[in-house]
Parts: structure tokens; sequence; C-alpha cells
């Protein structure tokens, strides 16, 4: 019997209990966002330059709001993937919330969820105050790609907060594992760069 999961309840560790899911830090199982990446065009650098000039430009006066993660981070880098163009199909899921303390008062925020071709798992994480930690979508976007087809190929997730980054992969098992990456930011020199190839390498992955 297949079992239904509400992505929304469940932490990381009733995943864990539940689902035997286990976290390997042995870089050879996730060498996909940082090996081998494709070289990006002199466009597409000054394409990326543009993203950080717009996010800068809008931090900069005030916290980055609710929508504008996804028109001015999210949506440039996967059109620079080509995951707007065929054969990439892109679906959206049903957004979960989430909710943090801040000052004594509970601030409510939400993560969007898109799903490229039932194998890449997208989770943007939006909020009008408290920035919530980029690792706060990883339960539920662990939860997603548990639930996800019976095929046994691997799956990836992708999350983001508008400042960071950090790719998830999960190979189904009977004892599933998952990987993770370090939090890259758009902060740092060159990261951006390194997030976009890495989604190209992934998504040539999720072609397969």
């Amino acid at each position: 019997m297949v079992q239904t999961i509400q992505a929304q309840d469940f932490s990381l560790e009733e995943l864990q209990e539940h689902f035997r899911l286990q976290l390997t830090t042995d870089s050879q199982f996730f060498p996909d966002w940082q090996d081998n990446l494709p070289s990006l065009t002199d466009q597409e650098k000054r394409s990326l330059e543009r993203v950080r000039n717009n996010y800068f430009n809008l931090v900069n006066r005030r916290p980055l709001l609710e929508e504008a993660v996804k028109m001015v981070v999210l949506s440039p880098l996967l059109d620079l993937a080509g995951f707007f163009q065929p054969p990439f199909s892109i679906r959206t899921e049903t957004s979960v919330e989430i909710a943090a303390e801040d000052n004594g008062v509970i601030v409510r925020g939400r993560i969007d969820v898109l799903v490229v071709r039932q194998r890449l798992w997208i989770l943007v994480i939006e909020s009008k105050s408290t920035k919530f930690d980029v690792m706060a979508a990883l339960p539920q976007a662990l939860a997603y790609m548990l639930d996800g087809s019976n095929s046994d190929k691997p799956r990836f997730g992708f999350l983001v907060n508008g400042r960071e980054f950090v790719f998830v992969k999960l190979q189904p098992a009977d004892v599933p594992i998952y990987g993770r990456s370090y939090a890259l930011s758009i902060d740092r020199e060159n990261e951006l760069e390194q997030v976009l190839t890495a989604l190209k390498a992934i998504g040539q992955l999720v072609l397969d």
C-alpha cells in the first residue's frame, strides 16, 4: 500500500525514524553540484552579474520580501538553466506553511514548491520578516523526494531563500540515503556561477 506523505507534517527526525532515511557525508555520493561542471558563456556570466546587482539593489533598501525572491533570483536562474524550454516541464505543488519566533512575535512564511520532470524539487522560502534559514526547507524537500515515483533513479532538491542555495540528492532504497551541498551564497564571489552550472548539470541528470 502506498503511503501518502504530508510534507508540512514531518520533521527531519521523523523522516529518519519512519523511513530509515540516512545522511551521508561521502563526497563521492553527490559530486554533481561541484565536479565537472559545464562552462558558462560570457553572456551567461553577464546575466548572473545583473541578477546579483538586482538582488543587492533590493536588499540594500529593505529585506527581500515575498514573491521578490522568485522574480529577481530564481526565475532568471531557471531560465538560464533551460528549465523553461523543452524537454523540461515544471509544475507547482501546494505551498508548505512555516513559522518562526521573532522577538516574541510568531512570523509566518511559506515554502513554494516546484517540480521539474518528477526528479527535481525546487523549494523557495518566502517570508515578510524573519529571514528563514535555507535549511528550514530540508525536511519538506526530503518528504516530497521520498514520496516520488517508484523509480530507483536519484532525485534532487534545490533549496532557495533568496540569498543562499542548497542542493540535495536522495537515492531511493529500502534504506534511503541523502547528501547535500553546503550553502552557496549570492554574497560570495563566483558562487552564483556555481549555482547555475550545478543546476545545468543536475538538469541533464533528471533527463536520463
